[in-house]
């Protein structure tokens, strides 16, 4: 995909060099061609190589070369040369600056400097004159918001190129493929709301609607398509079709019939093993697999192998454990077949990841990104957070901060606490209160008769998010409650799952009103319609502990993600509503989870729908001012 991505825009910035205009002056002379190697010896010369000849030549001769170096860096996809030698033509007065400028902007944007490349876009705005120039700023432009999670903003960018490109015929190459990429991102909300315009964006927007609702059914698409096809002739869509349409429909699902499971079935993890097992074999109810069989994963990696290699199965699951994930993958049985890993990918790996390697981790990462989402999109400038002071806290807390810092320029407030004593401490100080009293202590001592005071917190805090397990947050809720003014609007108060636990909400829901919080929708009896199936695991498992409850809901979800796994991976946007949340496949083939929120009220838990749109990163926001 990436390196078809490349071809089209080395095809369209060949295009977009032959259009510019460059001076008659700027072509070597006869009698300084003379002095240059041979034409097929600058041919064999790479993009570093021309480069760094230009720099030891001058004049015309200095400027052909780097012109050359140009054109062999995208050819090579050397971003690096690229920039290299379009600075270096920026000082020269014949050159077309603005399209030089648009050099620039694409290679900063390929080496992910988005920032950088934003702001070069933004520079030359006012000083397009060509309908080329114009064409590809916009698509540029759009690719950058692509590049941030934006489908919606890059689209806009989009249409606008692809209406220039029609009205001065021109030849956007890469535009329709990320277009449909783009398109495929969106609800079918936002596609009706995207449903106007040119013809040109009409057609597109019908194009993935129809793709939207007749996905899978092969005869209704294409007789949608056929529709499509006779409504809107000519369309650039219409190249789409033979191809992104059709690797669609003919993504055919893993037909998985024999199971290879690796789990802990022995050592101190036996009882995850044990919760995971239950939810494999649930879900065995309603797949195709008529065989599935059971390794541990604590055997030596030869035993392993061997029980691989006499299953023969057709797919694998497993290992939980991050160390045995290590260790099965030097299996040669496990590099050649389709995989889930129920834990995260490697950081080492992530560049060079199994096209049929797909990683499945209950998260918490995922968690702490949905609720910043949530925080950026209800306006929120100074949230607080409170976790405990673990390497897990901390490792949270630095992940929040991480993700904000793109979106925001605030700084959130962060409090760690190690014990309950610690707790009441770490809130008085963040919120301030400690002053308050001790200012009160003051105005008392100047007075000997009685003096009514409250104490207040600070003003400018608009969320607080706790990081903290079901006993740490119904002990932290009451001290805030406690220490939060009463001169104050009331600050809204977050938690992430480890906060909710089914055992001790049976019996003590504390004074937890009004908090929001995510879970899995397993956890939550009114989020799923696998009634039956919630019914008969409460029977047979009654007394089983939070983590248990979740390891198996992932089983389960990890079964009936076996012949969803390639439509995941392919179609971008498209989820599998599951036991532990929407799934969807990110980058690196891992399996992200979408979590469902709930708030407690009234001494019940009610199922609520928070804003949770894509927030626009920083940089964009200062452009946009």
């Amino acid at each position: 995909m990436q390196l078809k991505k490349i071809s089209l825009i080395m095809a369209i910035l060949s295009g977009l060099s032959a259009c510019g205009t460059t001076p008659n002056s700027t072509q070597p002379p006869t009698n300084a061609q003379s002095q240059l190697n041979p034409p097929q010896i600058v041919q064999d010369l790479d993009a570093a190589a021309l480069y760094t000849k230009a720099l030891e030549k001058d004049g015309a001769a200095r400027i052909q070369l780097l012109y050359n170096a140009r054109e062999a860096a995208i050819t090579e996809r050397n971003w690096q040369v690229l920039e290299q030698a379009c600075s270096e033509l920026e000082s020269k007065a014949s050159v077309d600056h603005v399209q030089n400028k648009l050099y620039i902007a694409l290679a900063r944007k390929e080496l992910q400097k988005y920032e950088s490349a934003h702001e070069i876009l933004q520079s030359v705005a006012q000083k397009l004159k060509l309908p080329e120039h114009k064409a590809w700023h916009q698509y540029l432009t759009g690719s950058i918001y692509a590049s941030q999670n934006l489908p919606k903003k890059a689209l806009v960018h989009y249409f606008k190129s692809a209406d220039i490109a029609q009205q001065n015929k021109l030849a956007i190459a890469g535009l329709d493929s990320e277009v449909w990429v783009a398109l495929q991102q969106l609800s079918s909300y936002a596609l009706e709301r995207f449903d106007r315009g040119s013809v040109i964006q009409q057609g597109w927007v019908k194009l993935a609607k129809y793709h939207q609702v007749y996905l899978g059914s092969t005869v209704q698409l294409h007789q949608a398509m056929n529709n499509w096809q006779r409504r809107y002739k000519n369309h650039p869509g219409s190249f789409i079709i033979p191809t992104k349409v059709k690797s669609d429909i003919d993504l055919a699902p893993y037909q998985a019939t024999k199971l290879a499971i690796l789990l802990p079935q022995s050592g101190s993890s036996e009882r995850l093993g044990a919760a995971l097992k239950n939810g494999f074999l649930a879900a065995m109810d309603r797949s195709k697999i008529s065989e599935i069989y059971f390794i541990d994963e604590m055997d030596s990696p030869e035993l392993i192998e061997r029980s691989l290699q006499k299953i023969q199965a057709d797919f694998i699951i497993g290992p939980l454990l991050k160390s045995n994930v290590i260790k099965v993958k030097s299996s040669s049985y496990v590099a050649n077949s389709p995989a889930i890993f129920l834990n995260e990918i490697d950081e080492s790996e992530a560049q060079r990841v199994h096209s049929e390697h797909f990683y499945f981790a209950l998260n918490p990462e995922h968690e702490v990104e949905q609720a910043m989402v949530h925080f950026l999109a209800k306006g929120y400038q100074k949230p607080m957070i409170l976790a405990p002071d673990t390497p897990s806290g901390q490792r949270l807390i630095a992940h929040f901060n991480q993700q904000w810092q793109g979106f925001s320029d605030t700084h959130p407030e962060v409090g760690f606490y190690s014990n309950s004593e610690d707790m009441v401490k770490v809130i008085t100080e963040l919120l301030e209160v400690d002053g308050s009293k001790t200012r009160i202590k003051e105005v008392r001592n100047l007075f000997r008769s009685e003096v009514e005071s409250e104490t207040r917190s600070r003003r400018d805090l608009d969320a607080i998010y706790i990081l903290g397990d079901a006993i740490e947050t119904r002990l932290l809720k009451p001290y805030l409650d406690v220490n939060v003014s009463t001169f104050a609007e009331r600050i809204p108060l977050y938690a992430s799952s480890r906060s909710y636990s089914k055992q001790i909400d049976k019996t003590d829901k504390g004074d937890l009103e009004g908090l929001y919080f995510t879970e899995l929708p397993w956890m939550l009896p009114d989020a799923i319609n696998e009634r039956n199936l919630r019914d008969t695991y409460s029977r047979l498992w009654p007394e089983q502990a939070d983590i248990e409850q979740r390891l198996f809901a992932m089983a389960y979800d990890a079964v009936n993600l076996i012949p969803e796994l390639k439509q995941l991976n392919k179609i971008p946007g498209k989820e599998f509503e599951g036991l532990t949340g929407a799934l969807s496949i990110k980058e690196a083939n891992q399996i992200h989870r979408k979590l469902i929120w709930a708030q407690y009220h009234k001494n019940r838990i009610r199922l609520v729908s928070l804003d949770e749109r894509p927030p626009t990163p920083l940089f964009m926001q200062h452009a946009e001012q």
